[in-house]
C-alpha cells in the first residue's frame, strides 16, 4: 500500500509532538523530585520562632518583595525552614507575621548568627534600603508544638482566613487548658468546620510560657468564621467539655485574637 507524503508528514509531526511531550513530563518529575528531596535536606523543625515585623509607613510592599526574592531563600540556605508567612487581615500598622523553624533550641543563635553574616544578605539589605529603612522594630517568640498539635505543612487550602487566638490561663492551669483542648475542643472544631493548623507553647524564656497558649485555625471567610464560632458555643459537646473543665474553677483568665492573610509566597496557604 502506497503511503501518501502528507500520511508520512502527519505521522513525524505526531511522533515529535509526543516526543516534546515526553520529556516536558520528565523535566516536571524531575523537578518535583529535586523539590522533595530539597525539603527532605532540612531537618524537620522542632523550635520554632514567630517574628513580627512593623515596617515603616509605605514599605510593607518592599519588605514583602524582600522575603519573595531573597530572605526566605537565604533562610533555607543557612538551615531555617520557611513554614507562614501572613499580613493582618485589618493592618494599621504594616504588619507582617511568619514563623520560621529550626532543627532544635541549641541550633537557633548559630543559625540567625550565619545568615546576618551572610554576603548575600548584606548585600540584599543594603539594596533594599537604598530608599529608607523598612522595618521599624521586630517581636519575636519562641515556640514549640504541644503534644497534641498537627504539624504545619506547605500546601495551598484555597482561600482562607487564619486566625490566631492567644490564651492566658491562670497559674498552674495550662495543663487543665491543654487538656480541654486535646481531649475535646480540637474535635469540635472540625465538627463546627474550623481547621487546626498548629498549637504551640511559648519557650520557657518567656515571661508568661507556663500560662500561655497561642494556635492557629482557619476559615474559608470572615463569614464562615462568625457562623462556626455561633453553632461551636452551642455546640452541647463543648458545653459539657466547657463545664467540666471548669468544675474545679476557671481555666482561662484571658484571651486575644487576630486574623490574617496568607501571602502570596508563603509556603503555608
Amino acid at each position: 500500500m502506497k503511503v501518501s507524503k502528507y500520511t508520512k508528514a502527519s505521522f513525524l509531526l505526531a511522533l515529535f509532538l509526543l516526543l516534546v511531550l515526553s520529556c516536558k513530563q520528565e523535566k516536571k518529575a524531575d523537578e518535583a523530585l529535586e523539590e522533595e528531596e530539597m525539603a527532605a535536606a532540612l531537618p524537620e523543625a522542632s523550635f520554632f520562632e514567630m517574628r513580627t515585623y512593623y515596617c515603616a509607613p509605605g514599605r510593607l510592599d518592599a519588605l514583602q518583595t524582600r522575603f519573595r526574592d531573597h530572605t526566605m531563600k537565604l533562610f533555607e540556605k543557612h538551615g531555617m525552614t520557611n513554614l507562614a508567612y501572613w499580613i493582618p487581615v485589618e493592618n494599621p500598622d504594616n504588619k507582617l507575621v511568619y514563623i520560621i523553624g529550626y532543627p532544635n533550641e541549641e541550633s537557633r543563635d548559630a543559625i540567625w548568627n550565619s545568615f546576618a553574616e551572610d554576603p548575600d544578605w548584606k548585600q540584599v539589605w543594603e539594596a533594599s534600603t537604598a530608599d529608607g529603612p523598612i522595618v521599624d522594630s521586630v517581636e519575636q517568640v519562641f515556640l514549640r508544638y504541644t503534644d497534641y498539635s498537627p504539624k504545619i505543612v506547605a500546601g495551598d487550602g484555597g482561600p482562607r482566613v487564619f486566625s490566631q487566638r492567644t490564651y492566658f490561663t491562670p497559674e498552674g492551669k495550662l495543663p487543665n487548658l491543654h487538656a480541654r483542648f486535646r481531649d475535646h475542643t480540637l474535635k469540635i472544631f472540625e465538627n463546627n468546620g474550623m481547621t487546626n493548623v498548629a498549637y504551640f507553647d511559648l519557650d520557657d524564656r518567656h515571661e508568661m510560657g507556663d500560662r500561655t497558649l497561642i494556635y492557629f485555625i482557619t476559615f474559608p471567610d470572615t463569614t464562615a468564621r462568625s457562623t462556626s464560632w455561633a453553632t461551636f458555643l452551642e455546640d452541647p459537646d463543648w458545653l459539657e467539655a466547657r463545664a467540666n473543665s471548669i468544675a474545679d474553677g476557671p481555666i482561662l483568665d484571658s484571651l486575644k485574637f487576630e486574623l490574617f492573610t496568607a501571602t502570596d509566597f508563603s509556603p503555608l496557604k
